[in-house]
């Protein structure tokens, strides 16, 4: 198994880069940030997109893979977004990690795109990968969609060790994210209960096990975004092994869970980060 931290982009970097450079220290495998304008989580709060915090961070840490969870189609096209992750390749030396997702629609809604559907946000994040790695597995890229269009496209250089890791919870995403992906992301199911989350969990892992074996690829990285507003696994120590050992069992290759901040959301005990990271991560292997 494998772990990440997600640090949010609400702090001044002064504050927060001493925590990218504690993730690496920590030995953590990788390190996350979110993709938006504005996070409906903390509405009120400053806050950076992802890439320019990556981008620094990038020049702080050496060893750890740094993320977006993720890059969406709501306030991005998928051609900037890919000039993003040539830059950021090459600023990381190769550590980048490319979550895209469909993301929460209050970006869309602050920049006052048309309203659409689940349906059509689903469409619309598809087009946007499928854009993606058109530029990625091209040059010279010309494409006509309904959201998202290029004409003759240049991409040098190439972007080769970037993975792109899609996110989907649902069965035609999964289904998606098992055709085109070089991973598979998912925060599980909005449900009730933490069993319930588990049940929706374990229904998801054999629909991307079935939809990946269908394609003919072999097995591919799984991140299992572990928090919500009311699921933490820095709560505990006892907590966090719990979602270590049933994600095991599902399959599930990494773990990504938050900085622990002082008050909701994701609020906690630096000291449970910390204790994870000297008595777990060492215990389980990263290769």
């Amino acid at each position: 198994m494998r772990f990440g931290i997600t640090i949010l982009t609400d702090l001044p970097w002064a504050e927060a880069r001493p925590r990218w450079q504690a993730v690496e220290d920590m030995g953590f495998d990788h390190a996350w940030t979110y993709d938006h304008l504005v996070w409906g989580g903390l509405p009120e709060s400053p806050w950076t997109t992802a890439t320019p915090v990556l981008g620094a961070a990038a020049q702080v840490t050496s060893r750890i893979g740094l993320g977006t969870l993720v890059a969406s189609p709501n306030f991005r096209h998928p051609y900037l977004l890919f000039r993003d992750a040539q830059g950021l390749e090459d600023l990381s030396d190769g550590r980048f990690l490319l979550g895209v997702g469909t993301g929460g629609n209050l970006d869309a809604t602050l920049l006052d795109l048309p309203e659409l559907s689940v349906r059509e946000r689903v469409d619309r994040f598809q087009e946007f990968t499928e854009t993606l790695v058109a530029l990625r597995d091209g040059d010279h890229v010309s494409r006509q969609g309904r959201w998202f269009s290029v004409a003759d496209a240049r991409t040098l250089p190439p972007l080769r060790r970037t993975p792109l890791l899609v996110a989907a919870n649902g069965p035609r995403s999964l289904r998606f994210a098992a055709r085109v992906g070089d991973g598979w992301v998912t925060t599980g199911p909005s449900v009730d209960t933490v069993e319930e989350w588990w049940q929706g969990l374990a229904v998801a892992a054999a629909t991307y096990d079935e939809a990946l074996e269908a394609t003919g690829r072999g097995p591919t990285p799984r991140y299992l975004l572990t928090d919500s507003p009311d699921r933490f696994a820095l709560s505990s120590r006892g907590f966090f092994d719990e979602v270590t050992g049933r994600a095991a069992e599902l399959g599930f290759t990494d773990l990504v869970t938050h900085w622990p901040r002082p008050d909701a959301p994701y609020g906690g005990d630096v000291a449970v980060l910390e204790e994870v990271a000297r008595e777990v991560l060492p215990s389980f292997p990263t290769d």
